[in-house]
């Protein structure tokens, strides 16, 4: 799988760092792990799993321990921690930094930052913001929209009317994120969050008329920056004499990043409307989040109508 990376620059940026110590300019360092790292066990000497890649957060804890060394021990534990070269060193709290610490960073060509935050409230938001920035991704040609509070992904084949029913749903009082071409990343191991290319955000292409803008015609509520992925929906033309789910006893999914969502093949002919179908979705889709499923209560109404229990059901 790919790997990804970001410049110290930005997180400087995003996270309001004061800048102590740089080798280089920080728009040429490059974090490329979504990991951080409070090193305890390296500052004890244990070294063995000791991840380079990782920023490591100097907290209360870990500058008290260094301050109740004396001066030549305090140093010596900083050289051992430096000489593994960390990506980056980051100081919270507003703590002052100990003595030896730019010396050995100097020495040794590691970044030393600090930040006014706590430690706890850093590493939070420091873990949520790299696992966004770093996280795997892919891009599929599609469109998605929010629908009820549900990220729909909407596939087909070229022509097949997704951008023209992603516009029924922006009449109707939902978002647009991404037309054309949807970046999607894994943000978690449970989350898929999509958006759209910078150069083609809020656009929208419907052929006859060209591009639109969605945010100018329809205002800032119907645009959205990212959205999580909840449904996949394929379009399909109408095909004669194929059978399609009229149930709903069929639970499908679609892998994306080895992610299983939730999905629906919805066959589309004229007179069917679309933005309506995809309410519905939506409505249904949370529904089953909540622990109630339409169609196996029906299918549970009608045994009891007819008397059948499950066991006779498989039989």
């Amino acid at each position: 799988m790919e790997k990804y990376s970001i410049s110290l620059e930005e997180i400087i940026n995003e996270h309001s760092l004061e800048t102590i110590y740089l080798p280089s300019a920080a728009a040429e360092i490059m974090i490329s792990s979504p990991e951080i790292n409070r090193p305890g066990l390296p500052l004890c000497g244990f070294f063995e799993l000791f991840d380079s890649e990782r920023i490591q957060i100097f907290g209360r804890a870990e500058v008290r321990f260094l301050e109740e060394k004396a001066d030549d021990e305090e140093y010596k534990t900083l050289e051992q921690f430096f000489a593994m070269q960390p990506c980056a060193v980051i100081v919270t709290s507003s703590l002052e930094i100990p003595a030896h610490m730019i010396t050995c960073a100097r020495k040794y060509d590691v970044p030393v930052l600090r930040s006014a935050e706590r430690t706890s409230e850093f590493v939070a938001a420091m873990i949520a913001y790299l696992n966004v920035q770093l996280a795997p991704r892919l891009t599929r040609h599609g469109v998605l929209v929010e629908v009820y509070g549900e990220g729909i992904l909407i596939l087909g084949d070229s022509g097949v009317g997704k951008s023209e029913t992603a516009i029924e749903l922006v009449k109707r009082g939902h978002r647009l994120i991404a037309d054309d071409a949807v970046e999607i990343k894994r943000t978690s191991a449970k989350a898929l969050v999509g958006s759209a290319p910078e150069i083609i955000r809020h656009y929208v292409e419907l052929r006859g008329i060209g591009i639109v803008d969605v945010r100018r015609l329809f205002g800032m509520g119907a645009v959205k920056q990212t959205e999580k992925i909840d449904l996949v929906v394929t379009l399909e033309p109408w095909v004669q004499g194929k059978m399609y789910d009229r149930l709903g006893m069929e639970s499908e999914t679609t892998d994306i990043l080895g992610i299983k969502v939730p999905s629906l093949t919805i066959p589309v002919r004229p007179g069917r409307n679309l933005a309506v179908v995809l309410e519905i979705a939506a409505m249904n889709n949370r529904q089953k989040k909540m622990g109630y499923n339409t169609a196996e209560e029906f299918n549970k109404r009608l045994m009891s109508q007819y008397g059948m229990t499950e066991a006779d059901k498989n039989r």
